[in-house]
């Protein structure tokens, strides 16, 4: 399955298919009980999925079994014990992806020529992703963290070791001096490599990066790096062998702090909106303004989600499972301002008050 998405991941994913391209979304959990009740869910719109392809003309008996063999295949590679809260997966002439995603998705069988990319790109954001490269003198581990765990991630060459020896073992007994190491010009050098590895990763997978290690490591990565220098720094030594929840906990009360402050610069920036007559809020408004490109800040609350019927020119609240009605019409929102350039920012429930779950700065 797979977790981290890139711009060139998506850019792959949207480019156009044969038809049929699939499209199949469950929403999903990470603990038990309603875990195992997953895969029921999962086989039943896979099989919903077949159905489609039989019962459309425009699919060839050839097309509908080699879809059909691909749907097959992406079912048998779920892993249920590192599903989030949304699963998708994609099936098409030739190919087939699973993509895990860290925020709940409406259940829903799309047949198209594209596959349906608002639910990853949506949870890809709320998710606010981010690095974290954490450092030691032999060993330098890179982890994918989101908004309430890390993972390690094993890309770009990561983990980075090196082998150490003690060239002076009677010095540190004798001075207690156990971060000569980070003197010497091969650690020096094990840092330079670090850093032009965590480069690469963040050419092909920008995102915001923390740098953890000992202060001794960190000041000396300030002297031997050039991509890791913009990093937020943690001085936290241990976590280059550490634990995904060791990382978590030390990274924690600096997500909480950034958390906080965006918030609060959100609130400022809709408050300044307001007196501008630059202020919107609520699905329909922020719909239309994002399909005209009007949007450029853009604020959802975490856990907000909306059902609507499509009018046309508006839209109207409706009721899950009603006919026609369309459950992520937040995550369309999100992913038409994101193709407009505009800055999407997830904040805590209760932040937008009035707003009722979603609000924006519009361009004009």
């Amino acid at each position: 399955m797979e977790h981290v998405l890139s711009p060139a991941s998506l850019a792959e994913l949207r480019r156009p298919r044969p038809y049929p391209a699939v499209s199949v979304l469950t929403p999903t959990h990470r603990r038990e009980p309603y875990s195992a009740q997953d895969q029921v869910r999962l086989r039943n719109a896979v099989a919903e999925a077949k159905r489609r392809l039989e019962a459309d003309p425009a699919v060839t008996r050839e097309r509908r079994a080699e879809v059909a063999h691909h749907l097959d295949r992406a079912l048998s590679e779920v892993d249920p014990t590192h599903t989030e809260d949304g699963l998708a997966i994609f099936a098409a002439p030739g190919e087939h992806q699973v993509w895990s995603l860290a925020r709940p998705v409406p259940e829903r069988v799309v047949l198209s020529d594209t596959f349906l990319t608002r639910n990853l790109v949506s949870a890809h954001t709320a998710g606010r992703p981010f690095w974290a490269l954490s450092l030691a003198a032999d060993r330098a581990t890179l982890w994918n963290g989101g908004v309430d765990r890390v993972l390690e991630a094993r890309l770009g060459g990561f983990p980075l070791t090196r082998r150490t020896e003690n060239f002076d073992p009677e010095r540190q007994q004798r001075t207690g001096d156990q971060t000569s190491t980070f003197r010497e010009e091969r650690t020096r050098q094990f840092l330079r490599e670090a850093d032009t590895a965590m480069g690469a990763v963040l050419r092909d997978r920008p995102r915001r990066l923390y740098v953890t290690g000992e202060p001794a490591a960190l000041s000396l990565l300030d002297d031997a790096g050039s991509a890791t220098r913009g990093a937020v720094r943690v001085p936290h030594g241990g976590l280059a062998h550490g634990t995904p929840e060791a990382v978590w906990q030390a990274l924690r009360p600096v997500l909480e702090a950034e958390a906080r402050s965006n918030a609060d610069d959100v609130a400022r920036a809709l408050e300044t909106a307001r007196g501008r007559r630059a202020f919107a809020a609520g699905v329909d408004e922020l719909w239309r303004s994002a399909r005209d490109g009007r949007v450029r800040l853009l604020a959802v609350e975490e856990n907000y989600r909306a059902t609507v019927r499509d009018f046309g020119d508006h839209l109207v609240l409706a009721e899950s499972g009603d006919l026609d009605s369309r459950e992520d019409i937040v995550d369309e929102i999100v992913e038409q301002c994101l193709e407009t350039g505009a800055d999407v920012r997830f904040v805590p429930d209760g932040t937008l008050g009035e707003a009722d779950g979603i609000a924006g700065v519009l361009r004009y």
